[in-house]
């Protein structure tokens, strides 16, 4: 397991204890909010399937050490080293999906769906940050909770990246439209709105925290979180429901964007100038995958096209540009090719769905399921 110092000691990147009944997970890179690697994912995988089975466990908890966040995502400047070689390589997708990032997300959406289908109670504490690779080990949860300080998001579009993880699933199940909006501007949900999206499903105060973890290990699950749970907080986004509904039901991103423009109110205005930052040709991906995500049979499925669709975005100009304009030389000015959304052919946006023979994700949801 990888490791990171603290106060002069190396630590394990991910904590992983059973304590009276509970499987503990610790994301323990404060520094770094907890930021995912492919070490610490298969960490988690193999506890998750020990303690599937081990009778000592009754429920799984999920927390992020350091007070700015369970998870701020994938370990993305790892992301943009391979991207950069596959693009001046010209790689092909067999070997995109065999590189380290390749690996690593196939990995990481197993976990994924482990976590959608797990048979015990698993309880994600999404406090502070918590976006991207952090949304795929807490969104699928059965028990999610957020608190005031809670920041929740899917930024893949911002980076010339495609919601992953099981997001597009899960911003595909959001009312109405508000999912759309959150993937295509990468706007931030706070408590409320990660409740009212579906991203989580129970309020606590922060500084409640330490004592619902305690009261864990003494009681049932939820018998423990009806002790801590408030009610959640309003949420912006079902209180502008009318035009986020009329605005991105359109069924390309122009239209959308022609709708915001047009609606004449303030935020719509603001989401506009939003969704036309982000790569032109990740906009048009991402709505397809959340169109197809909303019919799409179970998890799993959509699982299995994010890993088609992110093996294709590793070999892009986009990725590579947009981690270096946000992460690396963050002068936040990124120059996507193509350049504008009349530019990104459907051919364009075909070559992200192409399957991979052989080293497609395959998973297969449990005939229970189906």
């Amino acid at each position: 397991m990888s490791t990171s110092e603290k106060s002069g000691v190396v630590e394990p990147e991910v904590l992983i204890e059973k304590r009276d009944g509970l499987g503990l997970i610790t994301l323990n890179r404060p520094k770094a909010i907890n930021a995912l690697d492919h070490p610490m994912a298969l960490a988690i995988l193999d506890a998750l399937r020990e303690w599937a089975g081990d009778d000592e466990v009754r429920a799984v908890v999920l927390t992020g050490a350091g007070e700015r966040g369970l998870c701020a995502g994938g370990d993305i400047v790892a992301i943009h080293g391979d991207a950069k070689k596959a693009v001046a390589d010209g790689d092909s997708a067999a070997a995109r999906a065999d590189s380290p990032s390749g690996k690593f997300w196939r990995d990481e959406y197993i976990l994924n769906a482990l976590i959608g289908r797990y048979p015990k109670p698993y309880v994600a504490v999404m406090d502070g940050i918590v976006m991207g690779g952090g949304v795929g080990l807490s969104g699928h949860a059965s028990h999610r909770i957020v608190t005031e300080r809670s920041m929740v998001g899917m930024p893949e579009t911002g980076i010339g990246f495609i919601p992953d993880v099981g997001g597009t699933y899960l911003l595909a199940h959001a009312p109405g439209e508000i999912g759309t909006h959150v993937a295509l501007t990468t706007a931030r949900m706070n408590a409320g709105d990660a409740i009212a999206a579906g991203f989580a499903d129970h309020f606590v105060p922060s500084d409640q925290i330490p004592a619902l973890l305690e009261a864990l290990h003494a009681n049932e699950v939820d018998i423990a979180i009806a002790k801590f749970a408030q009610p959640a907080p309003v949420s912006d986004f079902v209180a502008q429901r009318d035009w986020i509904d009329s605005c991105y039901s359109a069924g390309t991103v122009e239209e959308i964007v022609n709708r915001l423009r047009n609606d004449g109110r303030a935020e719509a205005a603001k989401a506009a100038a939003d969704v036309l930052s982000k790569s032109p040709a990740a906009l048009k991906v991402t709505l397809r995958s959340l169109r197809n995500a909303r019919t799409a049979a179970h998890l799993e499925a959509a699982l299995n096209e994010e890993y088609r669709v992110s093996v294709a975005s590793l070999g892009t100009h986009d990725l590579v540009e947009g981690i270096r304009a946000q992460v690396v030389d963050k002068d936040r000015n990124p120059r996507w090719s193509p350049a504008t959304l009349a530019d990104v052919t459907g051919a364009d946006v075909d070559a992200y769905f192409q399957e991979l023979g052989d080293r497609e994700l395959g998973l297969v949801a449990p005939k229970d399921a189906q």
